[in-house]
């Protein structure tokens, strides 16, 4: 058999693993795996312009221990999903046909795709015309309902409590406030669980709408009981007085968020006169060599999607449920969002340990 691999969207530690596992599984097998670059674009190759490599196990080797990944991704594009009036996804039959020809001139039996929801969603309208796919869960937010966990997540908040840590001595010695913003545009697990782990004093979600004065009167109760550092950790996607703070940029697709943590330092300053600075660690979170966990998650994921594949099961999607892999429909998979719980289990330990979050 010859399996297609590709990697949509964002980059994610993890998803060299995900190669590896899918290239060693294959392998063990007696088949043959082809990479295409760049996400669905590589899948436009044409003779004399081929956008794919034939991998192996020995090219693979060690893969799982690098960050990035080895195929390139991009998350616009010939595959960027058109929404029409009646909210149902399309894109360029044009694109779908010459995709089509590519799987048959390959000899494809199955198409592997790793991405995040919307990359599910592009591999569920594949689906849709007939072609055999597989999908693996991607993204740093832990944002997708059909699985506990998505690999990347703990590398993003193994930085995030890392700087936290770093970030903590640095207040300390100059009784200052620091304000750290952290990805999550719809979630914000990323600020929750790195928060807990960083001992952030504050922490602000999407999921929990906050103010201001709650969160001053946190701060100045911590001073006045002697704490010299106050360290707070923002979602990017959390809401100011309910609204989205944006960078001031021209993009194709979602609006870019950005400048919250920055918006936030400079109003807890004014309100509490303590010397504030802020940081943004974007793209720190996502570059890297993946933790140990996710490495071994990746090539969980990128292993099993390959049994799939020989079980002939298509149309679905990797996903992990306690220990076990389990498979779940593409269509379910994103279908809804995984958000944080203002009451779950682990807002209530936050809160146990003092931690604000501004309600």
């Amino acid at each position: 058999m010859n399996i297609g691999v590709l990697n949509s969207g964002g980059d994610s530690p993890g998803l060299n693993a995900v190669i590896e596992g899918v290239v060693g599984a294959a392998s063990r097998r007696g088949w043959n795996v082809v990479g295409f670059y760049d996400g669905f674009e590589g899948l436009l190759s044409e003779e004399g312009d081929e956008r794919f490599e034939w991998l192996t196990p020995a090219a693979c080797r060690g893969l799982r221990a690098k960050g990035g990944t080895i195929l390139g991704t991009v998350n616009k594009g010939n595959f960027a999903i058109k929404v029409g009036v009646d909210q149902k996804g399309a894109i360029e039959p044009a694109v779908l046909e010459k995709t089509k020809a590519t799987v048959r001139r390959l000899g494809l039996d199955a198409l592997i795709v790793v991405g995040g929801d919307g990359s599910q969603s592009t591999a569920l309208l594949l689906s849709e015309i007939g072609l055999p796919v597989v999908g693996v869960p991607k993204t740093i937010d832990n944002d997708l309902g059909a699985t506990d966990v998505t690999f990347g997540f703990y590398s993003a908040v193994s930085i995030v409590s890392e700087s936290l840590d770093r970030l903590e001595t640095t207040a300390n010695a100059h009784q200052r406030m620091m304000v750290v913003e952290v990805m999550g545009r719809h979630a914000g697990w990323i600020a929750l669980e790195g928060g807990i782990a960083g001992s952030a004093d504050v922490i602000l979600l999407p999921e929990i709408p906050f103010s201001l004065e709650n969160v001053v009167e946190c701060i100045k109760a911590r001073k006045a009981a002697g704490q010299r550092e106050i360290l707070v950790v923002v979602s990017e996607g959390a809401r100011l007085a309910d609204e989205l703070v944006l960078l001031d940029e021209k993009t194709q697709g979602e609006v870019r968020l950005g400048g919250i943590g920055k918006v936030i330092a400079k109003k807890l300053e004014e309100a509490t006169g303590i010397e504030t600075r802020s940081c943004v660690l974007g793209h720190i979170q996502r570059g890297g060599s993946p933790c140990s966990y996710d490495r071994i998650l990746g090539t969980r994921f990128g292993s099993y999607a390959v049994e799939l594949v020989e079980k002939r099961q298509f149309s679905c999607m990797v996903a992990l449920r306690g220990t076990q892999m389990t498979a779940v429909p593409i269509e379910e998979a994103v279908k809804t969002l995984k958000l944080v719980d203002p009451d779950c289990q682990l807002v209530r330990t936050a809160r146990d340990l003092g931690v604000c979050f501004g309600d």
